[in-house]
């Protein structure tokens, strides 16, 4: 009995101050819920019945920064990304965990339907022609691209790709976790190499805290955000303690006088 015994213990849980002992241990419940959501998305039904997902949890104060960090450098990429991007960058450092979902075959085995989901002519010629391969198998070891995501892809394992993050995010709203699929989020992970086989990857950012990160945020939400509010009050607080007492007060000898009435 003695090791049971060592099942002994309490924790005490806030949100708040981040990444303190007690929001580490809120934040491992997080992660347990992504690794659940993760089950969810490989369980989901996906065409011919083939494995073809690929998984990527991503945790951590320095991880979700270089997430974030990177959708700020592809934020300039595309005029059109910007405010998506800069805002969404926001959302992943108030975020406790990524889980990153791609899909494996899209690019290298499609499923050979002759279902024209590709976006080409019915038949698979559309893809194949466009890529290179022999005999019926498609050489995947270049990596250049002048777009995001190189195409054409398999529109059959793209959509494999949605039933297995909506399982996820199934998974995450029946655990009572905040969750949402982000496309830039995916991008950017994609660049920094997770889920290194898939051909396209959505990130899904999830967070247990009394309000939900990914709703009702501010315009302008790269500059208007709780860290960058927290450190604007930081930079006030320093500068009143030098100027709203007086240059040079000591206050172990005097005590600023105050005026008669």
């Amino acid at each position: 009995m003695e090791r049971y015994d060592q099942l002994r213990g309490e924790e005490y849980v806030e949100d708040w101050p981040r990444h303190s002992p007690q929001d580490l241990r809120r934040r491992e419940a997080t992660i347990l819920a992504a690794r659940l959501c993760m089950n969810a998305a490989l369980t989901a039904p996906v065409a011919g019945g083939v494995p073809q997902i690929g998984a990527h949890i991503v945790y951590g104060q320095e991880e979700l920064e270089k997430v974030a960090a990177k959708m700020e450098e592809l934020a300039y990429v595309n005029v059109r990304w910007k405010t998506r991007f800069l805002n969404e960058a926001v959302m992943v450092r108030e975020s406790d965990v990524i889980l990153f979902l791609g899909n494996n075959r899209a690019h290298e085995t499609p499923l050979d339907a002759n279902c024209g989901l590709c976006g080409g002519p019915q038949g698979c010629a559309f893809l194949y022609t466009r890529r290179d391969s022999k005999d019926g198998l498609i050489d995947i070891t270049d990596k250049r691209s002048a777009t995001p995501i190189k195409g054409p892809l398999c529109g059959a394992r793209v959509d494999d790709l949605g039933y297995s993050w909506a399982s996820a995010l199934w998974m995450a709203q029946t655990l009572m976790v905040d969750a949402r699929p982000f496309m830039s989020v995916g991008l950017a992970g994609q660049k920094l190499g997770y889920c290194p086989k898939s051909a396209i990857v959505v990130g899904i950012p999830m967070a247990t805290v009394s309000k939900n990160p990914y709703q009702d945020i501010n315009i302008d939400y790269h500059l208007v955000n709780m860290e960058k509010m927290l450190d604007n009050t930081r930079k006030n607080f320093v500068c009143n303690r030098q100027t709203a007492s007086g240059i040079n007060f000591d206050y172990r000898t005097q005590s600023p006088k105050r005026k008669e009435e």
